[in-house]
């Protein structure tokens, strides 16, 4: 599709369709991978700064509380003005914040630099409602799973290719190749990706009122937040603290067999499509329900595999296969509520979704020294009953309105 044209929305093509639902996907992995390229690295990163190492953890949780930041002040613009332009921007302030990660001479430096990567990577936010807003209505759960489908490969395969990297040419050149695969992609972007148009023409500080609004008056949107931030904090408890385990007895791996571990997560990426279709004929309840069970499910496997490889990649699958299933349920379900609000009823899902994910990663890092991998996996255990007895309350108001 040539820059200078605008798509008519939604777009009835498939075939257009399904182009520009795989560019977008491509844009939310490729974007989204950048806050997790840390993880496996945290080693490395000790061994860079080991008058810092107390602090390493605080490197993956900063990145993801960015995120959050990012979520709340900047991913509402979507509503207010052109997509694909907020993306390109983005784009651009994101390989600044690389360079400075890739340069970084101390740990408080990579720690700033980390906390602006968190709040530009929301650039795949910019590109989950924009799907919503591409697809008909009949297949926008379809729509949202194949590009949660690259937003979740991205997360797990940004482990695969920085321990790959850092294995061979050292923890700096994962953010620079990260920088390189921007700019190629924002040419792409440039020359493919419509113009959306804007739904609101609030003022800025106008916008981000309106959201405190959105989260009083939508029940279901307060139900997916919550659900989904327990969710995603037990994801990012295991993801946090997995290279740590690998380090040391009786394991002795590197960053390269840690980010390896991200290859057999991407099968909870293949789910993603089923999911979505499954919402979009049956509702996205009974999937969650399924969902929460599988995420706890995991940390039960995971609780009695400390040492062994195949037990650890038994729970990763599960474990992604649950988070994945249950986002794009709890998405489907948020678009439905305020179709003129997407990006806005978004932004407030996924700051609570990564304040969750931030709350993982420190919890882990306080756990992990005090009680080993059975506190890991029994704090991720927990977080996977808080989603259940929110999902459930929930369910019981839903039958409560339904028989008044």
């Amino acid at each position: 599709m040539p820059r200078s044209e605008s798509a008519t929305f939604p777009v009835t093509d498939e075939r257009a369709l399904r182009a520009l639902l795989l560019l977008l996907a491509t844009i939310a992995g490729v974007a989204v991978a950048n806050i997790y390229y840390n993880q496996p690295l945290l080693d490395n990163f000790r061994q860079s700064f080991p008058g810092s190492a107390s602090w390493i953890g605080t490197v993956p949780a900063v990145t993801q509380l960015g995120y959050a930041c990012g979520m709340l002040l900047l991913a509402p613009l979507g509503d207010r003005f052109d997509r694909r332009m907020l993306i390109l921007l983005k784009i651009a302030g994101l390989c600044v914040a690389l360079i400075f990660a890739a340069s970084a001479t101390t740990l408080g430096v990579l720690i700033g630099a980390s906390l602006a990567i968190g709040i530009l990577s929301t650039i795949a936010q910019q590109a989950v409602p924009f799907a919503a807003e591409l697809a008909p209505a009949s297949k926008r759960g379809q729509a949202v799973g194949t590009v949660m489908s690259g937003l979740l490969l991205g997360i797990l395969l940004a482990r695969t290719a920085a321990g790959f990297i850092a294995e061979y040419f050292g923890w700096r050149a994962v953010f620079g190749t990260s920088v390189v695969a921007l700019l190629g992609l924002a040419v792409v972007i440039a020359m493919r990706l419509p113009r959306s148009q804007p739904t609101s023409s609030l003022p800025y500080a106008k916008l981000l009122g309106s959201m405190w609004h959105l989260t009083v008056e939508l029940r279901g949107l307060r139900e997916a937040s919550l659900t989904g931030a327990a969710l995603f904090a037990g994801f990012s408890i295991f993801w946090s603290v997995l290279a740590l385990l690998l380090a040391g007895a009786p394991f002795h791996l590197g960053p390269q067999a840690t980010g390896l571990f991200g290859i057999v997560g991407a099968a909870g990426a293949m789910a993603a499509p089923f999911a979505g279709k499954f919402a979009d004929r049956r509702g996205p309840r009974a999937i969650i329900t399924l969902s929460i069970a599988l995420v706890a499910a995991s940390f039960v496997i995971f609780g009695v595999s400390g040492a062994s490889i195949a037990g650890l990649v038994i729970g990763v699958i599960v474990l992604d296969v649950g988070v994945q299933a249950a986002q794009i349920s709890n998405q489907s379900r948020i678009y439905a509520l305020k179709p003129d609000a997407r990006s806005r009823v978004n932004t407030v899902y996924m700051v609570a979704y990564f304040i969750g994910g931030a709350a993982g990663s420190a919890v882990g890092a306080a756990v992990w020294p005090a009680f080993g991998w059975v506190g890991v996996s029994v704090a991720g255990f927990a977080f996977a009953a808080l989603a259940a007895w929110n999902h459930l309350r929930g369910g019981r108001h839903t039958e409560a309105v339904a028989q008044s």
